[in-house]
């Protein structure tokens, strides 16, 4: 059940009949697991925490760099040198005390990234780099995980649902395939600060729609973003039948 103290906490949100008290307790009782806690996973964790999203797991090997402040919303200039776990956790709490934190500090190899995602309802990949996404989207698919998946680099993003449980979803493979040796890192190309708050709000509320279970979550569609021109583009996504990770060889 709800307390007082949450029904006030939360009261603007359940006043939308697409959440109400039964959406809010859906999300009490809700586990997620957000993979990287910089430029997207800062407004993911934030948003989700202040939702009432009852335990969140936060992953990130990293600890804060002075060249992170500009996007990585949810550290300060008092974390620089901490973990980014330990930062995230400080902020979170002290933005919600009712929810709980569980705190992943070292890099997540297969054996441990696939026990993460078992252990959880929801996962947001929140990571800057192809050889992540990958491992979490096989995780996923392997553990039939909801999977939110967003990137952003210069003054682009992009974002879509991957959920192994709709049979016509697509996963990260079917639309990358094995992406490219020459990536580019933001700490390489750049990046603008809203854009990764953008697409990481657009994450959170995602996975809250997946979570309550209300409106149409962006399964088979990949969102396109200009922000240069502010412009926004959707493209229809099918599921590989031949994919090396999802295809019926590998279900």
């Amino acid at each position: 059940m709800l307390n007082d103290q949450e029904l006030l906490r939360y009261s603007r949100q359940i006043l939308l009949q697409h959440v109400d008290i039964d959406g809010q307790l859906r999300l009490k009782e809700s586990r997620v697991l957000i993979v990287g806690l910089g430029g997207l996973g800062s407004p993911v964790a934030l948003y989700l925490a202040a939702a009432g999203v009852g335990e969140l797991h936060l992953a990130d090997f990293d600890t804060v760099d002075l060249t992170n402040l500009q996007r990585q919303i949810v550290h300060d200039t008092d974390s620089v040198g901490q973990t980014k776990v330990d930062s995230a956790i400080r902020r979170l709490s002290a933005i919600n005390p009712e929810i709980t934190l569980v705190a992943h500090r070292t890099a997540l190899d297969e054996d441990s990234l696939a026990a993460a995602v078992a252990a959880v309802d929801l996962v947001l990949d929140c990571s800057d780099n192809f050889s992540t996404r990958e491992a979490v989207n096989a995780a996923c698919v392997a553990a039939g995980k909801p999977l939110v998946s967003g990137a952003a680099i210069r003054l682009e993003g992009q974002l879509s649902v991957f959920d192994p449980c709709r049979p016509d979803s697509p996963c990260y493979h079917c639309l990358y395939g094995h992406g490219s040796e020459a990536e580019l890192t933001c700490s390489e190309a750049g990046v603008v600060g809203p854009l990764v708050g953008l697409v990481g709000s657009l994450q959170a509320l995602e996975a809250l729609k997946l979570l309550v279970g209300f409106g149409e979550p962006l399964v088979g569609r990949l969102l396109l973003i200009d922000a240069l021109g502010s412009r926004f583009r959707e493209l229809r996504v099918k599921r590989d039948p031949g994919c090396s990770v999802c295809g019926p060889k590998h279900a």
